[in-house]
């Protein structure tokens, strides 16, 4: 059985790389010349054969300029980066990509993830690019297209009562008694490195100067430990040409348990009960690595702010009828948010804003329906 977690605390799991030796061997210049593709930082990635490799084409989505927005919310330079562009329309592909690649080089033959839905979607692809057998465990309200792109794709889909957390305990339970590799956020070590390179990919678009702020929607909270872990490495290997961003994470006031711990000076979270929210990948009551997300926050100097469905869904219209990009639900929440952050002395007017989108609108038509 493939170790996934630490076997002496139970916590999280990170690959570690000869940082000097990347630093010898790679250059800048090296990695412009590389295919677009997250790919192209393959001497930071934890898969050691090429030919292991499973991709669908995945990363170095765009960054877009959002001039009329910036120019409502009062400042100087607001923009976006898209992972709605990348295969199965979200940023799962991403840890997906990295995870059923290091599945093929270990020899693995089942996964199973707990998933509120894109997760799902995700591995379900690749499992099948890659030749493994794959299983998603979803609760009961996961939007139906996502449903029906998990079985297409040929994963074995259970619909579960309750949340994420509930179907988490099905998957675990299933994995301890088979042989078979979780792939559920923060319980192998190998998706949190394909979310790691979002900060690369914002480094090197940036010219290797980040952003003072970047603003992330956070369920399971994957994406900021992974650009967290990314700047810290690119600063290692002294690629760094300014210091690294604050981190806002943003959840929603129906499930928000990393802004209550955040703002209670705690180390994890409590679990949150009766999680409800629109966005079905902010609906995780208590992420698995939540103690990462929170450390991470502080570290940057960054915050956590709460905003509701109602923020939400006037976010997604005004994000579409003002610069032409339907976000989801989760990237809405990033702008809904700029508000509260200015009314709290957050957020300086010169300061340059990154709003992270991690899926595309289209795959919730139910959500905007009737708003």
């Amino acid at each position: 059985m493939v170790q996934t977690t630490c076997q002496s605390c139970g916590g999280v799991l990170f690959a570690r790389y000869d940082l000097g030796q990347v630093e010898r061997h790679v250059s800048k210049p090296t990695l412009a010349s590389r295919e677009r593709s997250m790919w192209r930082y393959l001497e930071l990635l934890p898969v050691k054969q090429e030919s292991h490799i499973v991709t669908l084409g995945e990363g170095y989505t765009n960054v877009l300029q959002l001039n009329k927005l910036a120019r409502k919310v009062g400042l100087k330079e607001l923009v976006m980066k898209d992972d709605g562009l990348l295969p199965t329309g979200t940023f799962k592909a991403r840890g997906m990509s990295v995870a059923i690649s290091k599945c093929v080089e270990l020899g693995v033959r089942k996964v199973a993830v707990a998933s509120a839905g894109n997760a799902g979607a995700a591995m379900a692809a690749y499992a099948s690019r890659g030749g493994i057998e794959s299983y998603a465990y979803m609760p009961k309200d996961t939007p139906e297209p996502i449903v029906r792109e998990c079985e297409i794709y040929g994963a074995k889909v259970t619909l579960v009562d309750g949340t994420i957390a509930d179907a988490g305990k099905i998957v675990d339970e299933l994995c301890s008694r088979d042989d078979w590799m979780v792939l559920s956020t923060m319980k192998e070590p190998y998706r949190v490195e394909g979310k790691k390179t979002m900060g690369f990919e914002i480094a090197e678009q940036f010219r290797w100067r980040i952003p003072d702020l970047i603003v992330y929607p956070t369920g399971g909270g994957t994406g900021i430990v992974g650009m967290w872990k990314a700047f810290g490495e690119l600063e290692q290997i002294g690629w760094m040409d300014s210091k690294p961003p604050r981190f806002v994470s943003v959840q929603s006031s129906g499930c928000a348990p990393v802004v209550k711990a955040f703002r209670e000076g705690r180390e994890s979270c409590e679990f949150w009960n009766n999680a409800i929210t629109i966005a079905a990948g902010l609906r995780v009551p208590r992420a698995y690595g939540d103690y990462l997300i929170l450390r991470a926050i502080r570290e940057s100097h960054g915050t956590a702010v709460a905003v509701s469905d109602r923020e939400m869904l006037d976010a997604i219209k005004e994000v579409a009828r003002t610069e032409g990009i339907w976000v989801c639900p989760e990237g809405a929440a990033t702008y809904a948010c700029l508000p509260k952050l200015k009314n709290e002395g957050l957020l300086d007017k010169d300061e340059q804003v990154l709003l992270y989108n991690t899926g595309l609108g289209t795959l919730y038509p139910d959500v905007v329906k009737g708003s």
